[in-house]
């Protein structure tokens, strides 16, 4: 078929925008087609030249290679292919004449998708060495946005004859099958484009330094990351990237909480929460309409025109004639208030009834949210292994919690009670002024807004590394701030108050400065989102009053389009600040996820039997473990510790004696060998009962800051008051605990402050008798005790381990020497065992110590006695 001479279709041309109800298709296809081929040949361009000076090649084994990028590719083929089938389909099966401008835009977006493989090819391929960035550049993301938005349009020519909605022919059918396989192509390019799949998840200089040999000791690229005081908390990961990165994980992980599985009720309350949002949405329409009636009907259609006939070529005016024919209009008045009372608005500040409903029905649902969030945090960090909580920062990972379990309400609040109705009416206000109305109020609305969210995310999210180190620099103000507060002892001892008050003001002076960069920006994104809202009414308002001056429109028209125009940018001029707290929301998601992401060590098997312990035999057989695998800890340690029997373990510090208590209450796994209870290898049973069966005296007793009932009850939670005291008699703690004021109902402070060493100590003793374990273990339990309290807490562990298998980690030898068996530690071996009398007739490292301690005993013993007698003399200075 031959192709005609005239560019658009006959009896049209390129500025015939709206025909029969309906946008032309020559004047759409070209819209769209060199917008799409201009933007990606000029920016795409641009950014493949500066990838081309200024970029390094990716190494291979950084390029990922999932199934998902050669799909991306695949997708973007078939729309490029698609265009093409279209024209041969027009040609050979509808037999149509092809315009010129069936040709031209044909090619226009032929060469526009496959000139963005180009790009995409270019950013798989290469990588700008200093940025931070990770995923898709802005360039791609926006022609996939425009190309995606070009066919929404179409929407608005439902009523068009011209255009293939009634599917009432074969081209019909053809088109918008073509239409349907583009819009979906298109949409899955989108999607796809968001998640980056074909893009490392990291930046080049991570992965490079992550790559790097371990024993090397800096990284092969230097890290810009800030130093100091934001330095040992910034992590590279946390800088880069959209707060968009990881959108449907962070949503995966929202969804439990926003449908209350198993709660009936509040699935109720979810569902009348969306359909009093529907309910809003149909009322937003419904307001300025009825406004128009009532304008229309207190408006003569002849009085606009005498108004203006009034006005002579001399400047002289007439008076127009009275208003007559008026019609009463109470009952849309009525309807009005109504629509209004259910909207919101009549005064200052005030809220919908429906939102009012709303709100008060989602109260329920924001508490469920928020307290099953904070359950499976707090139930995960009690999960995770000892060495991530020695390596924690207690005041960042309380701040972390709170901050992350907030940002959860807070990105439900701002996405579906104000982000997806605000879009929704925006779409609804295009469709409906482009039926309504013309084309070109349509196009004012579409332009401003899409101007307006283009802007908006643009700034926002320049802005997100504001927020991003803002949070950086507020977890380390107030780690310092808590940390400085659990240590005050030593900030007294010291006085270093002045210094604790300079570190934390250099922490928050460091805050405010980013702070101040963040607000500052933020008046940027403000002033920016003003100029086009007012442009954007500006042009609509003029023309749509020149139509009422033509009678093309009436007053109540004009009414209409501000009125609704106003009432859809009251909340748009919030869009910036729900788009900014859903980003800062994202953000502070981003450090609550990295806790739920950190890893279980040490795990139970599936379907683990729960440990029973009957005797107590304890069993090491050629153990072997190490925090550093240069540096092991045991190496092929073994022993057996018979039911009721007692072992000691002695050795220099560092030699793994509280390594292997660590080991049988299993917070880490062994390297090699196995550990036994009864015969039972304690790494197939439950973390829980090995636990219930263990009872532990530890050197630093750490309490609660609760009562001391509470702190000894902490050994069975289910014991009685009864048993409390019993368990306390037997650790000799009973009468002391007496002559406080308030009993047993003292607070001991934080950490166990309050009291004494010797009391606290006495403490623990009771809770372990409370707990009535099959083992016992004593981890240096008086070494920081004086000698008389020493003794009198002996007393109390000689019950304690009476009839139970005891293991005990000495620092001082005179206190096992009733031990069955003594084995010395030596840099994670076992150099010897025996007995005290056995192992003083060897000669050996036992013995050394036992001289050694001896003499230390001795020259305390000659002190004291110069001491009593008075003929101690005082040290002398030296210089």
């Amino acid at each position: 078929m031959a192709v005609e001479s005239s560019y658009c279709s006959n009896n049209t041309s390129l500025s015939d925008v709206w025909i029969q109800h309906g946008i032309s298709h020559c004047f759409l296809d070209t819209l769209i087609s060199s917008l799409l081929f201009g933007f990606i040949l000029i920016f795409g361009g641009t950014q493949i030249l500066i990838y081309r000076k200024r970029s390094v090649p990716l190494d291979v084994q950084f390029q990922p290679k999932p199934h998902w990028y050669y799909v991306q590719v695949t997708l973007t083929v078939v729309i490029a292919l698609q265009y093409l089938l279209r024209i041969l389909l027009e040609i050979n099966v509808i037999h149509d004449p092809v315009f010129i401008y069936n040709i031209v835009t044909t090619v226009f977006f032929i060469l526009a998708w496959l000139f963005s493989l180009t790009v995409l090819r270019v950013e798989r391929k290469r990588t700008l060495l200093n940025s931070r960035r990770v995923g898709h550049g802005a360039v791609l993301l926006i022609f996939w946005a425009l190309a995606l938005l070009g066919d929404i349009p179409a929407f608005a020519s439902w009523s068009s004859p011209l255009w293939w909605w009634k599917l009432s022919s074969q081209k019909d059918n053809i088109e918008f099958s073509m239409w349907v396989t583009r819009f979906t192509c298109t949409l899955l390019v989108f999607i796809l484009g968001l998640r980056a799949p074909g893009l490392p998840k990291k930046s080049y200089m991570l992965l490079v330094n992550e790559d790097r040999d371990p024993e090397q000791g800096k990284p092969l690229l230097d890290d810009a990351s800030p130093t100091g005081t934001s330095g040992e908390y910034q992590s590279i990961s946390e800088q880069e990237g959209s707060a968009w990165k990881g959108f449907y994980r962070k949503s995966k992980l929202m969804w439990p909480h926003v449908w209350p599985s198993g709660h009936p009720i509040l699935q109720l309350l979810v569902v009348l929460c969306f359909i009093i949002l529907l309910a809003n949405r149909g009322i937003n329409v419904l307001v300025p309409l009825y406004y128009k009636y009532i304008v229309d009907a207190l408006t003569p259609q002849s009085s606009l025109s005498e108004f203006f006939s009034g006005y002579s070529s001399d400047n002289t005016t007439t008076t127009p004639s009275p208003q007559t024919g008026l019609v009463f209009p109470w009952k849309d008045i009525m309807i009005y208030v109504l629509l209004k009372f259910l909207q919101g608005g009549l005064g200052v500040g005030s809220i919908g009834f429906l939102n009012n409903i709303r709100t008060f029905m989602w109260i329920k649902v924001q508490q469920y949210t928020s307290r099953t969030i904070q359950i499976r945090l707090f139930s995960h960090l009690h999960s995770l292994s000892l060495r991530w909580h020695l390596g924690r920062k207690t005041g960042e990972v309380l701040r972390l919690m709170d901050r992350g379990t907030q940002s959860i309400n807070n990105l439900l609040n701002y996405v579906l009670f104000n982000i997806v109705p605000t879009i929704v009416d925006i779409i609804i206000a295009i469709i409906y002024f482009t039926t309504a109305f013309n084309i070109y109020f349509g196009l004012i609305v579409f332009i401003a807004m899409a101007l307006y969210l283009g802007a908006t995310i643009f700034i926002t999210e320049w802005r997100t590394k504001f927020r991003r180190k803002m949070n950086i620099l507020d977890n380390a103000t107030k780690q310092k701030a808590v940390d400085s507060l659990l240590n005050f002892e030593t900030v007294k001892y010291y006085g270093a108050e002045e210094h604790e008050v300079d570190r934390l003001n250099d922490a928050i002076a460091a805050y405010q400065s980013t702070e101040w960069v963040s607000l500052a920006s933020l008046n940027i994104l403000n002033t920016a989102q003003n100029i086009i809202i007012t442009v954007g009414l500006l042009a609509g308002s003029l023309l749509c009053a020149r139509d009422v001056v033509d009678g093309k429109l009436t007053v109540g028209d004009y009414v209409l389009f501000s009125t609704y125009i106003i009432q859809l940018y009251g909340p748009l001029n919030f869009f910036g600040t729900y788009y900014r707290m859903i980003q800062q929301s994202y953000v502070d998601m981003e450090n609550m996820m990295d806790l739920l992401d950190a890893k279980q060590e040490v795990k139970d098997i599936p379907n683990a039997p729960d440990l029973r312990v009957s005797q107590g035999l304890v069993e090491f057989d050629n153990v072997s473990f190490y925090y550093n695998q240069q540096k092991p800890i045991l190496q092929n340690v073994s022993f057996r510790v018979e039911p009721g029997k007692t072992l000691a373990l002695v050795g220099h510090s560092g030699a793994g004696k509280s390594t292997i208590v660590r080991l049988l209450f299993r917070f880490y796994d062994i390297h090699g060998g196995t550990i036994k209870i009864d015969g039972k290898d304690i790494s197939q049973v439950t973390q829980s009962s090995l636990r219930q069966a263990i009872g532990v005296v530890p050197q630093d007793t750490v309490l609660f800051n609760n009562d001391i009932r509470f702190n000894i009850r902490f050994g069975r939670i289910e014991a009685s008051d009864e048993e409390i005291e019993t368990a306390s008699r037997a650790a000799d703690i009973h009468d002391r605990i007496e002559t406080f004021p308030d009993g047993y109902e003292t607070v001991v402070g934080e950490r166990g402050l309050k009291l004494s060493g010797g009391e606290k100590q006495r403490v623990a003793i009771a809770r372990t008798i409370l707990k009535a374990p099959q083992v016992v273990l004593l981890d240096e339990a008086t070494s920081a005790l004086d000698t008389k309290t020493e003794r009198n807490i002996q007393q109390s562990l000689d019950k304690v381990c009476t009839n139970r298998t005891t293991i005990i980690v000495a620092h001082r030898l005179s206190t096992i020497i009733h031990a069955d068996e003594i084995l010395v530690l030596k840099e994670g071996y076992v150099i010897e065992r025996g007995r005290h009398e056995e192992l003083l007739a060897f000669g050996q490292e036992y013995a050394e110590m036992w001289q050694q301690q001896l003499q230390k005993a001795e020259d305390e013993n000659n002190v004291q006695n110069l001491i009593r007698e008075g003929t101690a003399e005082s040290p002398k200075k030296t210089d």
